[in-house]
């Protein structure tokens, strides 16, 4: 609609400062001819919007000129609301700022858009951290965090997987992500992914050194923890099994697979898994539920741990029997 996208001019002339016609039409994903149009929509309803010539020209709103937030759907409101999650907010030492930032959008609201945000605050809680897990120790996240924000250069002690566990890290601090409730920051050079509740310490050098380092301007974060997340799946999931599942069993995992209806209501499918030891302890917590087909070695493991229990609890089931 031209109204929001009026709002829209608004809010990315006040975030970005000076803009083209042909950034604006880019941004909005219409024609320059339209970005023209409605900046003379603009100009006649009174803003102070101003257009430069030239090549270092574009439009510009009057220094000090801020409007009120009265162009956001019902949607868009809520969506705002539902997305603070105040938990992560905290971590990073953004509690207050966020809940001073909600406080303001919602003064700035309508009466009927801030009737929609009061419920669905009250009806809808982001948690993001899982059940079975305890909160990861993240003692350096602040510095990391502050670190992302001012370019600067951090020289960290890491503990990785593998020989040699303890190493020496030089890190350019790109993002943070928080993904099931654990923090990890991405950093150059390369990039490379780093958990922060795996940084043991931080040089005293990255705090009063002030090394910067330059980000590149292509980065672009969420693209990069996609392809990521692809490639780690990709290399985790190197093997295949096949299995028969009974009727209402399901298998947790990240990875989807598809199966095929059998005639006794059992399904067989072709399962990705990280190694037979993975797959072994897995599949087991389905006991009767399931039946591993393939890879023979994983097959022969299962059998040999479900003779191991009948052997020690054989003489629980004679005695019961007596």
């Amino acid at each position: 609609m031209k109204s929001s996208r009026l709002v829209s001019i608004l809010l990315l002339l006040q975030t970005r400062g000076r803009m083209t016609a042909a950034q604006l039409a880019e941004a909005l994903e219409v024609s320059v001819r339209t970005v023209y149009r409605d900046v003379e929509a603009l100009s006649a309803a009174g803003v102070p919007l101003y257009g430069d010539a030239g090549h270092a020209g574009g439009y510009h709103l009057l220094a000090g000129y801020r409007t009120r937030l009265t162009g956001l759907t019902t949607d868009e409101a809520e969506a705002l609301f539902l997305a603070g999650a105040p938990g992560p907010a905290a971590e990073l030492g953004l509690g207050p700022v966020l809940a001073a930032a909600q406080l303001k959008v919602r003064a700035a609201l309508p009466a009927e858009l801030r009737e929609h945000v009061d419920r669905i605050s009250g009806r809808f809680h982001l948690d993001a951290p899982g059940w079975y897990a305890d909160a990861d120790d993240t003692p350096f996240l602040h510095t990391v965090a502050d670190a992302v924000w001012n370019n600067r250069v951090l020289y960290a002690m890491y503990r990785r997987w593998r020989e040699p566990t303890d190493v020496r890290r030089r890190l350019e601090p790109y993002g943070l992500v928080l993904k099931a409730g654990r923090w990890y920051v991405v950093a150059g050079p390369g990039p490379r992914t780093f958990r922060v509740d795996q940084i043991l310490e931080l040089d005293a050098s990255s705090a009063t050194s002030g090394e910067e380092f330059t980000r590149p301007e292509d980065f672009d974060l969420a693209a990069y923890w996609t392809a990521h997340q692809r490639d780690f799946h990709d290399r985790l999931f190197r093997g295949e099994a096949v299995v028969r599942l009974a009727p209402g069993a399901t298998l947790a995992r990240a990875v989807p697979v598809n199966g095929r209806a059998e005639p006794d209501g059992w399904t067989l499918m072709s399962v990705p898994i990280e190694s037979v030891e993975h797959a072994h302890g897995e599949f087991l917590r389905l006991g009767t539920d399931i039946e591993v087909l393939a890879p023979p070695e994983l097959r022969d493991r299962i059998a040999r741990t479900v003779a191991q229990l009948a052997e020690r609890y054989g003489n629980l089931l004679t005695d019961s029997g007596d």
